[in-house]
């Protein structure tokens, strides 16, 4: 999926549009999902130009890789998910149902989750 300077994502880093933040730091965006699919859902982003988790594993620094992953489970401690368990996804092109070319994982917890996938 080739990366849109121009999606949601890129426009809130930027500051261009406002978001339900969480937590952030020098890799890393959290924020509130607009449309929550479970009691928690929280989106995280990395800083940078990144189209999906291949286009990132290839081209990102080592730091921001390492940087962006704590990101992830800082913000499910934060968030209290530890002790139940969550779950975290990442819809990698239009097949997984990828809907914004940045690439962004969406931590899921707050109830039990079911099963991983409909059959």
């Amino acid at each position: 999926m080739a990366y849109d300077p121009n999606n949601i994502f890129a426009k809130i880093l930027r500051g261009e549009i406002p978001c339900k933040k969480v937590y952030e730091d020098d890799f890393a965006l959290a924020l509130h999902d607009i449309q929550p699919r479970a009691p928690v859902h929280v989106l995280v982003i990395p800083k940078g130009p990144y189209g999906s988790l291949t286009d990132f594993a290839a081209a990102a620094p080592a730091e921001l890789v390492a940087g962006f992953f704590r990101a992830v489970g800082t913000v499910a401690g934060q968030l209290g998910l530890e002790p139940q368990g969550y779950r975290i996804l990442a819809n990698c092109g239009s097949d997984a149902g990828q809907e914004v070319p940045h690439l962004h994982v969406h931590i899921f917890g707050g109830r039990p989750l079911g099963p991983m996938l409909a059959r």
